[in-house]
């Protein structure tokens, strides 16, 4: 299927639902605050967020419009970081109207749901929060894929340790096992939600078939999947299942792993550890072949009067209501930016018109490395 017959068959599933949702292009919301969460003793005394964000279901599970994704916390793009200064900067999406958190095992290992459980610790009642199991991470193999009942118990019993809580609200399958049953690692999820442990579940890169399997057993509230403007894979193969199913979409890397916010140019260069480094999109070739992509986000950011960011987002969440994109930063500047996509939306006609001016790119580049490609459900 080439670029523009894609386009065309996205395009008719997504505006067939935004017709008269999408007649203004603004959701009005509480002004931004400036107000930084302090320490724990001034959140447990009782402050409360200064902003009010829109609202998303995910099946039943009720979070903000937009989350914190926070895996680049642990080094992943490159760097490393102060804890106290994350901790600060998961209280700061707080205060700002965040209220969907994500995290994983695999993230350190264990660091970001140590650092995630620490932060949220004093108004645990008030946020949601998703962490995944599916690596051998407990089996100290964590780049190899075991969603084995045993293994996820241990997993789930680790992530509530370290998460400081007594309830997971959303626990993923990381990715897909193909060598365990579906039907067994759903029925595993549905006994850890018949204790309280789990409060809803969800995939991770699933295909349709998966998701079809899985939700017959347990209900699935949400899959998580890379998505982004230069990534649609997802409406084509995902989509028409999530909609007939009523389940979430929560894309991670939304920003296009810093792509789409214009700081990143023809010239730039990553080295390991920055994952970028091992990724095709990311080559000298790539990048500046994409470039025209870059030119034309920002050409549609001056025109709404937002950031390359914000619009990212903004086309995002203005395709389904039912999408919460989790972006990640370790940044505060960053997150107060990208934070302000949320009071903004295209109307299905600018969605069409995007989509005539992004018909024109060609793009180069799969989104990921033959290992990590290899361990996506298809």
């Amino acid at each position: 299927m080439d670029r523009r017959e894609f386009l065309k068959k996205a395009a008719g599933a997504s505006f067939a639902a935004l017709g008269a949702a999408a007649g203004v292009s603004r959701v009005f919301a509480e002004p931004l605050s400036s107000h930084i969460v302090g320490d724990a003793d001034d959140i447990a005394g009782g402050n409360r967020p200064d902003r009010q964000m829109e609202r998303r279901r995910l099946g039943n599970l009720d979070v903000s419009a937009i989350g914190l994704g926070c895996l680049p916390m642990v080094g992943y793009y490159g760097g490393t970081y102060d804890k106290r200064e994350m901790i600060a900067l998961i209280r700061r999406a707080y205060d700002k109207g965040v209220t969907f958190f994500d995290t994983a095992e695999v993230y350190g290992p264990y660091t970001s749901e140590e650092w995630v459980g620490e932060a949220l610790a004093p108004f645990r009642d008030k946020v949601k929060i998703g962490t995944k199991f599916g690596f051998g991470v407990e089996e100290k193999q964590p780049t190899a894929l075991n969603s084995r009942p045993d293994h996820i118990r241990r997993a789930v019993e680790g992530s509530l340790k370290r998460l400081r809580t007594d309830h997971i609200d959303l626990l993923y399958q990381h990715r897909v096992d193909p060598n365990v049953p579906m039907e067994d690692v759903a029925g595993t999820v549905k006994e850890l939600m018949t204790e309280g442990k789990v409060l809803h579940w969800g995939l991770s890169e699933a295909s349709a078939r998966s998701i079809r399997r899985a939700h017959a057993v347990c209900p699935v509230s949400a899959v998580q999947s890379e998505y982004a403007i230069w990534w649609r894979e997802p409406e084509t193969k995902i989509f028409p299942t999530l909609e007939e199913l009523g389940i979430g979409f929560v894309p991670y890397c939304p920003l296009g792993r810093a792509f789409l916010t214009g700081t990143i140019d023809e010239i730039s260069r990553f080295e390991k550890p920055d994952r970028r480094a091992t990724l095709p999109q990311f080559t000298p070739e790539a990048l500046k072949h994409n470039m025209p992509l870059v030119a034309l986000v920002r050409s549609w950011a001056e025109r709404k009067g937002l950031t390359p960011a914000q619009f990212a987002l903004v086309w995002m969440l203005s395709r389904k209501s039912w999408i919460a994109p989790i972006p990640g930063t370790t940044n505060p500047d960053h997150l107060d930016d990208f934070l302000g996509a949320g009071a903004v939306r295209l109307t299905a006609w600018e969605m069409e018109e995007f989509d005539r001016d992004y018909a024109k790119i060609d793009l180069m580049g799969h989104r990921a490395d033959p290992f990590t490609e290899s361990q996506i459900d298809k």
